[in-house]
């Protein structure tokens, strides 16, 4: 192996299809050859029946849908008024002088803090979650943002104003076409982090999605449900990941992936 190599995409996927395979053989082995009770930690095949049930008798495609609103309406909310903040800072020194000290402060405030209050606030209802996510995604947005666009090459800057562009132009030509591409990766990441925000926002005062599935999961004792609706959550999450990079590559053909 040597560092920094690129590898084939097929040898790429073999080598993350094997260590999932790994993964499971393990599980089985402690499973099955009772080296773990599976009052704790229920079999591969127990996990897969369960699940089964879950969408063929308990109506569970409707708290899947569910979750996933939740997690697109909290994480576009968040993108939709972070992201323009993000580039405002980035561009201009006075606006993040006035909001870099309050953001760098908010990021560090964990989302599932402020449930208590935004369940006395905006009640157990939808708009309880969808704040949550946009707690814990607005303010990771907002300054990975700003520090991307800040971060612009200043050679293309100072050619821009040589060759006549404003401060406007030098926005809209230079740092967002070199920044897009950046700026799209930082969303995909924190999409990846709103879907921690959800479950927790859905474990305490809700009566539907994936959380509270795992929170009655918890109390009947039934770990095949629970690690179906974790592994559940782990492919959702990774299929719009892909999804993501896929668009990312469609948009912005120029930047090097």
């Amino acid at each position: 192996m040597t560092p920094l190599k690129t590898i084939a995409p097929a040898r790429k996927l073999a080598l993350g299809l094997a260590f999932f395979v790994l993964f499971v053989l393990v599980w089985s082995l402690a499973t099955f050859g009772g080296f773990v009770s599976r009052t704790f930690l229920a079999d591969p095949l127990t996990m897969v029946h369960e699940g089964w049930l879950l969408f063929t008798q308990f109506g569970f495609a409707r708290d899947v849908g569910i979750t996933i609103w939740r997690v697109l309406g909290g994480f576009i909310l968040a993108a939709a008024i972070g992201v323009p903040l993000g580039i405002a800072m980035g561009a201009y020194k006075p606006i993040e002088a006035f909001f870099e000290p309050f953001v760098s402060f908010a990021r560090y405030l964990p989302a599932s803090a402020f449930i208590p209050l935004l369940i006395l606030w905006a009640g157990i209802g939808e708009l309880q979650k969808l704040l949550v996510i946009f707690i814990g995604s607005f303010f990771q947005i907002v300054l990975m943002v700003a520090v991307t666009v800040g971060s612009t090459r200043r050679d293309l800057v100072e050619a821009a104003y040589t060759l006549g562009a404003n401060a406007r132009g030098i926005v809209r030509r230079v740092l967002l076409p070199s920044s897009a591409p950046a700026i799209a990766e930082t969303l995909r990441l924190v999409l990846g982090w709103a879907w921690t925000y959800v479950i927790v926002a859905e474990l305490i005062g809700a009566s539907s999605g994936i959380g509270h599935m795992i929170t009655d999961s918890q109390a009947l004792l039934n770990t095949g449900q629970i690690i179906f609706g974790i592994i559940l959550i782990g492919i959702i999450g990774l299929v719009s990941d892909l999804g993501f990079k896929q668009a990312n590559r469609a948009l912005f053909p120029w930047a090097t992936t």
